[in-house]
């Protein structure tokens, strides 16, 4: 059995990594630049920060494929490159986890860019290749989930899932971002989203970035009573970003009350918790200080 399947029906909690472009930002991926290119420029940098989330207490760590979708790399030097740098990532992250004993990879895939027609130029079927491809990939990399996040209309959400699951029998976890509040940018709600995924075969049903803790434990009880006892996956900003002096970003919330919300989405019904954007290794290794007294 897969080993990320085992871990959910054993009952464990599992620790995910933090954010992979803010804290690729701090060590000096100069702004505009994307993250997918330093798979091919910059692999050392990408090991180093996996390395740090291992060490701080992580049980899965992410690829940095966020943006690895052929039509979201269109504009990229790498763009014809998109399946090897996919496969690469997940070689990465696949040796960086191996400096612990069962850290899992978790294939990460975001949304194109673009909306779905009629609302925008994304038609299904463009949908549904660019979306099998970087799956694929994944998989052929040796990542042992895949994870659809920050997603935020179901429809391109949908033809993602469906294009994994005709390359690959890996678990699928789908994590949308809402930044509206409890809603997505496309008014979705997370008991529309659990009870489309739930019917799809996902392994875990999630929310990610865009809104605050306080939002978040709410998502999270709103999954949890449409679908009592069904995995969530939760990471959360480390709070709203505000802006410094410099225009910089930053982030508020502690390691310590990153650690206590995490407990709190826990008790709500979350199976993984984990941080997106503002969330250090220093914020990891707070959630598993307070999650299971590492």
């Amino acid at each position: 059995m897969n080993k990320f399947i085992e871990r959910l029906n054993a009952g464990d909690v599992m620790i995910s990594d933090g954010a992979t472009g803010t804290n690729l930002q701090k060590m000096g991926l100069p702004a505009g630049t994307a993250p997918e290119d330093l798979v091919i420029d910059n692999p050392d940098i990408l090991s180093q920060l996996a390395g740090h989330f291992v060490a701080s207490g992580s049980d899965i760590i992410l690829t940095c494929t966020f943006g690895g979708t052929r039509l979201r790399m269109k504009e990229s030097k790498y763009v014809e490159r998109c399946v090897e740098i996919n496969m690469r990532a997940a070689e990465l992250a696949r040796k960086a986890a191996s400096a612990r004993d069962g850290v899992l990879v978790a294939g990460s895939i975001g949304p194109t860019g673009a909306l779905m027609k009629p609302l925008g130029p994304l038609t299904p079927q463009d949908a549904f290749a660019t979306y099998a491809e970087q799956a694929k990939a994944l998989a052929e990399g040796g990542v042992d989930l895949l994870i659809i996040e920050t997603m935020f209309a179901l429809e391109e959400a949908g033809a993602a899932f469906d294009a994994a699951r005709s390359v690959t029998d890996l678990p699928i976890v789908v994590s949308f971002g809402y930044d509206r509040g409890v809603r997505t940018m496309m008014g979705v709600k997370p008991a529309q989203v659990m009870k489309m995924f739930k019917e799809k075969g996902a392994a875990a049903v999630g929310a990610n970035c865009g809104t605050t803790l306080e939002n978040m434990e709410k998502i999270i009880q709103e999954y949890a009573a449409t679908a009592p006892r069904f995995p969530i996956w939760a990471k959360p900003n480390a709070g709203m970003p505000r802006t410094d002096e410099n225009n910089n970003a930053i982030y508020d919330v502690t390691p310590d009350e990153m650690g206590a919300a995490a407990r709190r989405a826990i008790a709500s019904g979350a199976r993984v918790v984990g941080g997106c954007c503002g969330s250090s290794p220093d914020h990891v290794a707070g959630i598993a200080a307070s999650v299971k007294n590492r």
